[in-house]
């Protein structure tokens, strides 16, 4: 067979088979564009369409008049339209159905997979069977589309999607807006608040500008600004406590302080000695207290309530 799922083409309609559709032939063989695929007025015999190809349900190939967001050796990003434990991501590729990005495709930890909603860059693809698949695009085929990323960007907060996620950082396509298709950046592990999945629209702060072009960035704030910050929401979670005292200072595992708070310890740590520094809090033992609402140290609770 002449016709290859995942490609455009513009066919001759030979015949209409009533209730099926039209037969599209390319002079050699004939494909079937059914009624449901039709776009606009029905077209008429030895009318030229233009159609996409695709194997449908039943693993049959079919043309539809429907435009899709991407063909085959095409790389662009698709959002996530739901998510399969065992065969992997759907994709929504613009014709009413999705394309399958298989579980082979996808992170091995499922913190760093995608949720409906993500959007991933992928290609358009063949699996064994000549069916249509997606693959994952990784960092040889975006670089070559990237540009470089101007000196005055640093400090500046920037969004993007992450492409990968693995123990030692995010890799993330920086929005390029008008200037072009994005610039490359990374979220070491240090610098994340958070997990981060794969499709995941991310907020960061540009922290080094390198001379390849690419920058490191940070999803907390610059140290004095983030601070400040820091502190304030420490404060506030005291003032909610009916005893204006919480089970965390600055001996707290780093873990515990990322669930509670959502910074990291050393940026917790800031914040309590600035606190500490104004006299707002005081720390006993474990605990974290507001100044005046201390009690006596045979009143400290043993644990968190």
């Amino acid at each position: 067979m002449s016709f290859v799922a995942g490609t455009l083409d513009t066919l001759k309609v030979s015949r209409e088979v009533s209730p099926y559709g039209y037969f599209l032939t390319d002079g050699v063989d004939d494909v079937l564009l059914p009624y449901t695929e039709l776009v606009g007025s029905k077209p008429h015999i030895n009318d030229m369409v233009d159609v996409f190809l695709f194997y449908d349900s039943e693993d049959r190939i079919c043309a539809t008049m429907k435009k899709p967001l991407i063909t085959l050796g095409e790389m662009t990003r698709l959002v996530v339209a739901d998510v399969h434990p065992r065969l992997g991501c759907f994709l929504e590729m613009g014709l009413g159905r999705q394309l399958l990005l298989p579980l082979s495709e996808l992170p091995e930890k499922l913190e760093y997979r995608p949720i409906p909603g993500d959007e991933v860059f992928v290609f358009l693809t063949h699996d064994k069977s000549g069916r249509q698949i997606a693959k994952l695009a990784q960092e040889q085929d975006l670089a070559p589309l990237m540009f470089t990323a101007p000196a005055a960007w640093k400090n500046q907060w920037v969004e993007g999607w992450v492409t990968k996620s693995l123990q030692m950082g995010s890799f993330v396509v920086i929005d390029g807006g008008v200037v072009g298709f994005g610039a490359y950046g990374l979220i070491p592990s240090s610098e994340r608040i958070e997990s981060l999945r794969l499709g995941q629209r991310v907020r960061a702060r540009v922290t080094f500008v390198r001379e390849d072009g690419r920058v490191n960035l940070s999803m907390t704030q610059q140290k004095e600004h983030g601070r400040i910050e820091d502190a304030d929401r420490i404060l506030a979670f005291l003032k909610e406590r009916p005893t204006g005292g919480m089970p965390y200072s600055d001996e707290t595992e780093a873990e515990l302080i990322r669930n509670r708070f959502g910074i990291s310890k050393s940026a917790f740590k800031r914040a309590l000695g600035k606190l500490m520094r104004d006299g707002i809090v005081i720390q006993q033992g474990s605990w974290t207290y507001l100044a005046e609402q201390a009690p006596k140290k045979q009143e400290q609770p043993e644990g968190d309530h």
